[in-house]
């Protein structure tokens, strides 16, 4: 008997048993990687990121924190992804409301009885002179705004 004769079989088993272990499949056709995705089983739990009501979530969630305005004044937000509580702290002191993003870049919330919506602003067009000049600000309404710079 040769010794290349003995070899054979012990090369064909070794071969085999590395294939089998890498995963390999000597038929691709039946091979899971190549099979069509398998079809979603349910709808996704949030809305995708580029829908408007997450991206106006996405862009008023920055202004989270506290805005101060003039003579002790400020507005402070927290929460998130939409959901807001808006502290506006005045002359009367503060006061605490439940607020949501709007539609586009901003936060909508009742007060006494009327809808405020609170928007990206610069200092002057918070209609304030003592906030006149700065870049980064909100405003609930023309003469009450609160800046961060």
């Amino acid at each position: 008997m040769k010794i290349g004769s003995r070899l054979t079989p012990i090369l064909f088993l070794t071969a085999g048993l590395l294939l089998s272990l890498s995963g390999c499949n000597p038929n691709p056709s039946q091979s899971p990687a190549l099979a069509a995705p398998a079809a979603p089983t349910s709808a996704p739990a949030s809305p995708p990121a580029s829908s408007p009501a997450s991206a106006a979530a996405a862009s008023t969630d920055r202004w989270l924190g506290t805005w101060n305005g003039p003579e002790g004044t400020s507005l402070r937000i927290v929460g998130g992804q939409g959901k807001y509580q808006v502290m506006v702290k005045n002359l009367d002191g503060p006061r605490t409301f439940q607020g949501s993003a709007g539609e586009i870049d901003e936060i909508r919330f009742e007060r006494d009885g009327s809808k405020e919506t609170i928007r990206a602003s610069n200092g002057t067009q918070t209609g304030m002179k003592w906030l006149d000049g700065k870049k980064h600000c909100l405003t609930i309404r023309y003469g009450e705004g609160y800046c961060r710079d």
